[in-house]
């Protein structure tokens, strides 16, 4: 039995997190820290058993005996609260983006090391039973070796807060760190490493902000050179219907997925290609993904188990950062192509 507790009780730890630990029989949340009082008594109403808190620096001072925290606040404060919580002894699993830059997520990785404690961002995507079909797919070989991945992303408006605190802090970026690119290109990212098998080397990137009242961007296009490849991602939050189109190019053939429907075509050098076609119900349109959670938690409990502190996925999270952050860089530059030069790999 593992004890953990959560760090922010608001939509995602709310409606995604904490119904999820419900189904497990090797988790209890013990403690629950939020600066906002409605939102504690939210977290008291659900978690009533739990020892509540106004702060994280409350909650690690006064808390023994933790397993881990689930860190579910906004961008701004993860670095911090995440280094607190490994020199105490505890592990971490995190929201995305796992820091706002590169420097504090190097922190994080050298932090993991030298305390022995797994830090772990949640990269939930790769839980939808829809892309775990993509992957098996190209394990399968039977759209032949990835050479070009498109992944668009579509929302009307950006992802809402819980209403008792900064419905709109997402596009506020002291707190946010950045708009679309940061709160959802991981998710983009961390897929395409995994379908073209490696990590891109290089980067060009054009933001855009069409509501102009908020401080940060709400379009992304990017598009990322890799070794064997290239991805092209678009994210939005402009958009006039919420949807999800991946579409996976191989050199025999291609798996084209919209939302929960995908289509595969494969022998492409035949007469005639095999066209297949089906459903996977992956539940898109709940932005909580509670039905994601625990396949994601399962491999937190084996880092921890394993001791892989310095673990893939933080290593991915890393990656991520560093291309958000060039990303940026790239649109302020002119959408000029830059390198990417942080040995993922080595850290």
């Amino acid at each position: 039995m593992l004890k953990g507790a959560i760090v922010g009780f608001g939509f995602i730890s709310g409606k995604g997190h904490y119904p999820a630990y419900q189904q497990r029989d090797d988790v209890e949340i013990v403690a629950v820290a939020d600066l906002c009082p409605a939102r504690l008594r939210a977290a008291s109403a659900v978690v009533p058993k739990a020892r509540l808190y106004p702060s994280w620096e409350e909650l690690l001072d006064k808390e023994r005996g933790l397993d881990f925290v689930d860190i579910a606040t906004p961008p701004d404060a993860h670095a911090q609260i995440a280094l607190n919580a490994v020199d105490r002894g505890v592990h971490v699993l995190c929201e995305k983006p796992l820091t706002t830059s590169v420097a504090q997520a190097k922190a994080l990785v050298d932090s993991a090391r030298a305390r022995r404690r797994v830090i772990f961002p949640a990269h939930n995507y790769k839980h939808a039973p829809v892309v775990k079909f993509a992957n098996d797919v190209i394990r399968s070989g039977r759209i032949g070796t990835v050479r070009a991945v498109t992944l668009n992303t579509f929302r009307t408006t950006h992802a809402k807060g819980v209403k008792e605190w900064k419905t709109d802090w997402r596009r506020e970026k002291k707190i946010s760190g950045g708009g679309i690119a940061m709160d959802h290109g991981s998710h983009s990212f961390y897929l395409t490493f995994a379908w073209l098998g490696s990590l891109p080397t290089h980067v060009t990137a054009k933001t855009l902000t069409l509501d102009s009242q908020w401080d940060t961007e709400d379009n992304l296009n990017a598009v990322l050179t890799f070794p064997n490849g290239f991805a092209h991602t678009f994210l939005t939050w402009t958009a006039g219907v919420r949807k999800v189109v991946y579409s996976l190019q191989g050199a025999d053939g291609a798996l084209v997925i919209d939302d929960d429907d995908w289509e595969l075509t494969s022998g492409k050098s035949l007469q005639k290609p095999l066209l297949e076609k089906g459903v996977i119900e992956s539940d898109w349109m709940d932005a909580s993904h509670t039905r994601w959670f625990n396949s994601m938690f399962d491999q937190f409990r084996e880092a921890i188990r394993n001791g892989d502190f310095v673990n893939r996925e933080l290593r991915e999270a890393v990656a991520c950062i560093q291309i958000i952050e060039t990303c940026y860089r790239s649109s302020a530059e002119g959408s000029r192509e830059l390198p990417l030069t942080v040995d993922v790999t080595a850290l």
